[in-house]
């Protein structure tokens, strides 16, 4: 067993029982068929072929953290099949390399995969989640919580950068509703702003996805874009600290739609020479509603340059 923790086999291929030798084994590997290089009943390329709800294990800076994949090739008409077991081989093969990020990962994986099938494209997917440490306001104390990050790489052989680089980064924070203190001004009869009126509030989770196509983005990069316009959340609360959480976010009401849109423009303020005029952006927000039973989505799908051109407009 190994010393660390949790279960680990290091069982030897000496303590296992075979039915044959390994020699017999290669002699009849050497003279049989390879059935995914057959030629298919019907010679029809497909555009992926793969592996999902594969979980990954990844040395980062923070540790080994486990992620789902999916990992995928084309085929031509010409194949029977991919070698499903060579996917395999190089996941094993990263396995106790360290990477910088997960993005590094992702790019020596979708290569490997060209390296190693009879297809031309190679995408890969990656999600999960990575520690999240922060302090909170008044009390100070450091809350150890988490954000989801997710990588999708597709890579053309032959081709020097990736076809696409997408990085994405979700967090957890809270919004209160706008349209009820606007109500109860009227309500109440008054326009004191000092004290924030009575309104309902929800957990939301938020979710950016930029296209690196300038090679120069990391999830940092994402995070402050992130931090800024929202209240994010934490589980470590003292008393002041969720006192001053819940004032921030009645002093500053926000639908989902003023959510997406905040986060805009902050991408355009923080990111505007790191990102391509016609990269994709994804910003997704659902609010998880506590006086409602449905729950409230809202999207923004754009390129760069459209995002720019709405606030110039």
């Amino acid at each position: 067993m190994s010393k660390r923790s949790g279960m680990v086999s290091n069982s030897h291929p000496e303590n296992l029982k075979t039915f044959f030798k390994k020699e017999y084994h290669q002699k009849i590997l050497n003279k049989s068929t390879d059935v995914p290089e057959m030629t298919p009943d019907f010679p029809i390329a497909l555009s992926e072929v793969g592996i999902s709800d594969k979980t990954v294990w990844i040395n980062l800076p923070y540790g080994k953290i486990p992620f789902n994949a999916e990992i995928t090739t084309n085929l031509s008409g010409a194949f029977k099949g991919i070698h499903m077991s060579r996917i395999e081989k190089i996941i094993a093969d990263l396995y106790e390399k360290q990477f910088k990020d997960l993005k590094e990962y992702g790019l020596i994986l979708a290569k490997a995969l060209l390296d190693t099938q009879n297809s031309n494209l190679a995408r890969v997917y990656l999600n999960g989640k990575i520690p999240y440490i922060s302090k909170t306001s008044i009390s100070e104390k450091s809350s150890i919580d988490h954000i989801k990050i997710s990588y999708e790489v597709i890579w053309k052989k032959g081709v020097t950068n990736p076809l696409s680089s997408m990085l994405g980064l979700t967090v957890f924070h809270i919004t209160a509703c706008p349209c009820t203190q606007e109500y109860n001004k009227s309500l109440f009869k008054t326009d004191n702003e000092k004290i924030p009126l009575p309104t309902h509030s929800q957990r939301c989770e938020t979710s950016l996805c930029i296209e690196d196509k300038k090679n120069c983005i990391d999830y940092n990069d994402l995070l402050n874009c992130l931090k800024n316009p929202l209240h994010l959340i934490q589980d470590l609360l003292k008393r002041p600290d969720e006192a001053e959480l819940i004032l921030a976010c009645h002093n500053k009401p926000q639908f989902a739609e003023d959510v997406v849109r905040q986060i805009s423009f902050e991408i355009i303020k923080r990111l505007n020479d790191k990102i391509a005029d016609d990269a994709f952006i994804k910003i997704s927000s659902k609010s998880f509603e506590s006086i409602h039973i449905h729950n409230v989505i809202c999207r923004i799908k754009s390129s760069f340059k459209s995002l720019k051109d709405a606030l110039m407009a």
